[in-house]
């Protein structure tokens, strides 16, 4: 057996991992040849066609002689010999030579193959950028911009042997995608032939998939680099619909951030007007707003602030009466009342109406945050009744006019109603459901409290059936926290 040199060409290395010369051991070209297929998978292919022949724009060379002037492929070789593969090469652009490198090396496959690749399990990943998937994509494909799909691919994609279809606009950009994506470890990656100009013309199935426009991607940009919101996440946030039950202490914080964040809806329940003793803590409002409706002072700021969203005003106290109308449509009910009456009764509907309840209550110092949601998919959460089961007497309920209310406080529990809020819309992270995050601002601690379910519980137990609404006499009079 002899070790002879095989110099490799440029665009075959790729798949000797960048070597230009290998040691390989044989007998005849055609083991030398065969050991090298062997041990650098793709290669055999490059160089002999199926039936077992020399590919007719490829020669081989040992030394200075071309062996189809010899004995072809069963020519002999000797030790040190050195052996030479020498394809057609038009002399083109590097760009050019770059391609062929990244055709010798990535497998390549026609939008037919890849759609019954696709029903087997393979991901089709476009990487075409937003604007280029506007007229359409493939059906179930995974859409990836190309500017960060290194950063982002493995959170889309994370089986690493999971077959991986790349599909461009033309079938150019995909092969240099697949290349990156085989640099990240992914074990079998392939690029659509054509791309999805191809892919439209032989007919294969696609959709025209909603996208953010220019100024919503702006907008919204930091939201579009999370993996765990990402453009899917914020049109979940746009499609939403949140009501905020209370636009005062709570409210405000809660209702500025979800406007900010793109909840497309906001809806607003508050009966009371601006007073002056509000802005120490009610951000939504102003000086020049005191004795107008709180809750058009709060549309007037929100839109300011994000004039894409649609911010729905009720001016009315909130009663039995009108709870059922009001609450039905929303995603999330976020509860910033300030007297036990509304809060059982907000609690009550969203039982009713399968709603999850975002609640918040501070007090001088204090803050309590927690999500009541009996309805919640992953297993039974419980509902405000089941940690409270009826209000406590008036001397123990002082309103924030009697006992007064650190005027930050309420942005701090408001903020944690709203990222609560947040991660139920996307389903996201571990809701505080069954559990109360205590918040004591003189010590600067945050304590959790676990509670559970209430399996006797007259409006959420098993077996319940809804009781009615309970209209209790009035226990605070103030206005909004």
């Amino acid at each position: 057996m002899s070790t002879v040199t095989v110099r490799i060409p440029t665009p075959l290395r790729p798949l000797t991992a960048g070597a230009d010369t290998v040691r390989v051991e044989g007998e005849t070209i055609d083991d030398v040849l065969k050991t090298l297929g062997t041990t650098h998978a793709g290669l055999l292919e490059r160089i002999i066609n199926p039936q077992g022949e020399l590919r007719g724009f490829v020669n081989i060379y040992l030394g200075s002689d071309n062996v189809r002037a010899l004995d072809g492929l069963a020519t002999s070789v000797s030790d040190d010999d050195v052996v030479s593969i020498v394809p057609a090469v038009a002399g083109g652009a590097a760009r050019d030579r770059r391609l062929c490198e990244l055709r010798a090396a990535i497998p390549e496959v026609t939008p037919t193959d890849a759609v019954q690749l696709q029903k087997q399990g393979a991901a089709v990943l476009d990487v075409r950028e937003p604007d280029e998937i506007l007229p359409g994509s493939p059906v179930g494909a995974y859409r990836l911009g190309r500017g960060y799909l290194e950063l982002r691919v493995e959170d889309v994609i994370p089986d690493m042997n999971r077959t991986v279809l790349v599909m461009c606009s033309g079938g150019t950009r995909s092969l240099f995608a697949a290349e990156a994506l085989v640099r990240l470890g992914y074990q079998d990656v392939r690029s659509v032939v054509g791309g999805f100009a191809r892919w439209k013309n032989d007919g294969q199935p696609f959709e025209i998939p909603r996208v953010l426009d220019a100024s919503a991607r702006e907008r919204y940009s930091r939201h579009l680099l999370m993996p765990e919101v990402g453009e899917r996440g914020q049109l979940q946030l746009i499609d939403s619909k949140v009501l905020l039950v209370g636009a005062g202490g709570l409210g405000s914080p809660a209702a500025f951030y979800l406007a900010a964040a793109g909840i497309g809806t906001l809806g607003v329940v508050d009966d009371d007007v601006v007073d002056r003793s509000n802005l120490q803590r009610q951000i939504l409002h102003t000086e020049a707003r005191v004795g107008t409706s709180k809750v058009a002072s709060a549309r007037e700021t929100l839109e300011a602030l994000n004039p894409t969203i649609n911010v729905v005003g009720y001016k009315t106290r909130l009663d039995s009466s009108n709870v059922d109308e009001i609450f039905t449509g929303y995603n999330v009910v976020v509860d910033g009342s300030d007297n036990f009456p509304t809060r059982y009764l907000v609690n009550d509907a969203c039982v009713k109406l399968n709603i999850p309840n975002v609640h918040g209550a501070v007090y001088r110092f204090e803050g309590q945050v927690s999500v009541f949601w009996p309805a919640w998919k992953e297993r039974r959460g419980p509902c405000y009744r089941c940690l409270y089961p009826e209000p406590p007497p008036a001397e123990m309920a002082p309103s924030c006019a009697e006992a007064g209310v650190l005027g930050i406080l309420p942005g701090v529990i408001g903020l944690l109603q709203a990222v609560e809020t947040i991660k139920i819309v996307l389903a996201v992270g571990d809701l505080l459901i069954g559990r109360m995050l205590y918040y004591d601002a003189l010590r600067a601690q945050f304590t959790e409290f676990k509670f559970d379910a209430n399996a006797e519980c007259s409006y959420c137990g098993e077996g319940a059936t809804f009781p009615g609404y309970v209209d209790y006499e009035q226990l605070c009079s103030a206005s909004n926290t």
